[in-house]
C-alpha cells in the first residue's frame, strides 16, 4: 500500500461498546474538529501503537446501523489485536476508500460486513 491519504494522532476514548457486543471491539480515536479528515466512509488502515503496526478497517463518519446522532467519529477494528488501549496515544494511518458509510439492518449484519471489509484490507496490505 503506498499513498496514504491521511494521518490522525490522539488518545484511544470510550466509545458505546457495541462492537463488543458481536466481537468487534473498536477503537475510537479523540480527534479535534480542526484535524483534516478524510470524507466519510469506511478505508484500510494502519495503526501504530508503541513502536508496533497492525492493519485495520476504519469507518469515518456516523454511525447509522448504531444510532442517529449526527456526531462524526473515528473508529478502527485493529485486526489480530487483543489489549485494552484506552487513553493509549495512537497514530491511525488512512490509506484506501473501500466503501461508503451505510444504515445495516442489525449489528449482525454489520459484522458480516466488516469481516469482508478485513479480508478487503489483508489483500490490500499483502
Amino acid at each position: 500500500m503506498d499513498k496514504m491519504l491521511c494521518c490522525l494522532k490522539g488518545k484511544v476514548v470510550h466509545g458505546q461498546a457495541k462492537g463488543r457486543t458481536v466481537g468487534m471491539p473498536t477503537a475510537n480515536l479523540s480527534v479535534k474538529s480542526e484535524d483534516e479528515l478524510p470524507v466519510p466512509g469506511v478505508y484500510a488502515s494502519r495503526v501504530l501503537i508503541g513502536d508496533e503496526s497492525f492493519l485495520g478497517v476504519t469507518n469515518v463518519g456516523t454511525r447509522p446501523s448504531v444510532d442517529d446522532r449526527e456526531e462524526i467519529t473515528v473508529e478502527t477494528l485493529i485486526l489480530d489485536f487483543d489489549r485494552e488501549i484506552y487513553g493509549q496515544e495512537i497514530r491511525l494511518e488512512i490509506y484506501e476508500y473501500l466503501r461508503p458509510v451505510e444504515r445495516m439492518e442489525s449489528l449482525k449484519a454489520v459484522q458480516c460486513q466488516v469481516e469482508k471489509d478485513s479480508l478487503r484490507v489483508r489483500e490490500l496490505f499483502s
